[in-house]
């Protein structure tokens, strides 16, 4: 079964043909700054081990015309890797938000498609182009089965307990505001491919997405039962550009005594703050550099990014009554060293026990950063949300 996820965002698809069960990945690709000048594409194909990589500059006016590409590309004579568009028999579509109505992989239908318009203002910046993207592969891909895997619908499995906030019970029963949680389709990646390797489907482990969004989840005897993001995908940790837990009164009072509107504060929190409003940058990789130059401002953003995931920790080992494994993935938590030596400082009392010599490794793959030592296991697990995605459509229709 060829299965072709897509993954839109509100200038970007991202996008792999996968042939399930194998899990084998037959292309990938990239479309960036879609409606931009010089939108570019990045499409890769593997066969026989090999890569091979096609990249092009080019206007692509809306996501109508960057699927029109991709299948271009996917029956290109030279590097294309199936003859039509018939050939893919499933399109997995990432849908960020699935609210209360969708705790599973679905087959889209009008219905389906009504109910995730329904949702935009929970996310605004997400579901429109998830729902333009199901919208267009239905055209190109028409004799295909469109399926919608929502990023949500791992962390339905929080008690109420966690998930409600404490505000008039009316905002939850009438406009279902609560915490949703995102990043819920990586989460549930790295948490099974953890308890795998621990060979304890029963684990208690944290997991730990750190990319330009960053967020935590508590996942006991794989479910999660606890997550850093809320309605939105503000909250919780500090972000590349958005601010994580703030105080509400910060809020009113750039509203009531600064001059703001609603519109410029939530620009703000989720476009100019995070480590961007702390340092100027958001890419961990030119802080880092900047605190190699001295500079203070730096130092004390990677120590803030890394106390408020500490904080996390100790909260969600407290929730499970225990801890297994806390798991670092994306491509900070993946990549960065720093971030997982400063992130794992001062949790011995948790029995979390960090090896800087397996730390600072460069080994692919699964695998342990703690000292022998270490009661609790400190792992990197490379993500992978297509994957993950393929793996959900299959088993709703194999």
């Amino acid at each position: 079964m060829n299965i072709f996820v897509i993954n839109s965002g509100s200038s970007s698809i991202k996008y792999q043909l996968i042939k399930m069960p194998e899990a084998e990945l037959i292309c990938s690709g990239l479309i960036d700054r879609i409606g931009l000048t010089n939108s570019s594409i990045t499409h890769k194909t593997f066969k026989n081990n090999i890569e091979t990589v096609y990249k092009e500059i080019l206007e692509i006016d809306d996501h109508g015309a960057g699927l029109e590409e991709v299948a271009r590309l996917l029956t290109n004579e030279e590097f294309g890797v199936i003859k039509n568009p018939d050939e893919i028999k499933v399109v997995g579509h990432r849908v960020v938000h699935g609210g209360e109505s969708f705790s599973a992989t679905t087959i889209i239908t009008p219905a389906v498609k009504e109910q995730i318009k329904k949702l935009f203002p929970l996310a605004p910046l997400h579901n429109p182009p998830n729902y333009l993207g199901i919208e267009v592969a239905e055209k190109i891909f028409f004799n295909a089965k469109q399926v919608a895997v929502f990023d949500t619908a791992f962390h339905q499995t929080m008690p109420e307990l966690a998930f409600r906030y404490a505000i008039p019970k009316e905002f939850y029963s009438e406009y279902g505001i609560r915490a949703y949680g995102f990043h819920g389709t990586s989460h549930k990646y790295v948490s099974e491919k953890a308890a795998e390797y621990l060979q304890n489907k029963n684990a208690k482990i944290i997991t730990i997405h750190l990319g330009n969004g960053c967020s935590m989840a508590a996942v006991d005897a794989g479910k999660c039962i606890d997550t850093t993001m809320g309605i939105g995908p503000i909250n919780g940790l500090i972000m590349g550009t958005r601010s994580g837990d703030i105080d509400q009164s910060v809020i009113f009072h750039l509203v009531n005594q600064l001059g703001y509107d609603v519109e410029q504060v939530n620009n703000i929190l989720n476009k100019k703050s995070g480590m961007f409003g702390l340092t100027g940058f958001s890419d961990m990789r030119d802080i880092r550099a900047e605190i190699k130059k001295g500079n203070k401002d730096a130092a004390l953003a990677y120590e803030m990014y890394a106390y408020r995931i500490r904080k996390y920790i100790g909260a969600y080992a407290a929730a499970m009554n225990g801890l297994d494994a806390i798991v670092f993935t994306a491509g900070v938590g993946e990549n960065d060293e720093l971030t997982r030596k400063l992130s794992s400082s001062n949790l011995e009392w948790l029995g979390i026990s960090l090896d800087e010599e397996k730390n600072s490794s460069k080994i692919n793959g699964i695998r342990e950063i703690n000292t022998d030592t270490s009661k609790v296991k400190i792992l990197i697990v490379p993500t992978n949300e297509e994957l993950e995605i393929a793996h959900q459509c299959f088993d709703l229709l194999k």
